[in-house]
Order: structure tokens, then sequence, then C-alpha cells
């Protein structure tokens, strides 16, 4: 185990390295947690796999690649969205609606 080295000591690339395989990580946990709904998802933590397909999609568009949001989202998700959304979206309650609202005044 002498050979650990600090994260002050890594470079970028292995840096990118871990920052990929924690994102590719949450993205397969978000795949499993079907049962969490994308506005528990925004009313607990600010995001929802939405905002990842976009934020996605936005950073190929700095790189000067071309992917869309359908196409982002289906990397997110797992398959196209409307077919996540059949399968596993249930329709919001009042009560996951109104907290919603709330954070979005």
């Amino acid at each position: 185990m002498g050979d650990v080295q600090s994260m002050n000591e890594i470079d970028d690339a292995t840096r990118t390295e871990l920052e990929a395989a924690a994102f590719r990580r949450l993205v397969d946990h978000l795949r499993e947690r079907t049962d969490v709904q994308n506005i528990d998802l925004m009313n607990l933590a600010g995001f929802c796999r939405n905002c990842l397909s976009k934020w996605y999609a936005a950073a190929a568009d700095e790189k000067g690649l071309e992917l869309g949001y359908d196409e982002a989202r289906e990397i997110v998700y797992g398959m196209p969205y409307a077919e996540w959304k059949a399968k596993h979206q249930t329709p919001a309650t009042p009560e996951q609606q109104a907290a919603f609202d709330a954070k979005q005044s």
C-alpha cells in the first residue's frame, strides 16, 4: 500500500478517469432505481435524469460533438425516454407536485 497517491498528486487524465467511473456508476444506479421518480430527485437533490441528460449533451456540444437531448437521454436512461416513461414513470402525487412547485418559485 506504499504506492497509494493522494488526490492532490494525481494527473488530470487519472482524475478524468475517476470522474468518468463515478458518472458511470451514478447512471447505473439511476437505471437500477426505477422506483425513484424524477420529481423525487428534483425535490430532494435539485436535479434528475433529464438534467443529467442535458448536462451530458452540453458537454458533448462543448467538444464539438453532435449529440441531441433525446440521444443523451437514451444514454442516461439506458433506453428511449418514451419507453422508460411508459415502464417506470408514475403520475406525480399532489404532495410531490406541491413540493416541486414550491422549489420553482
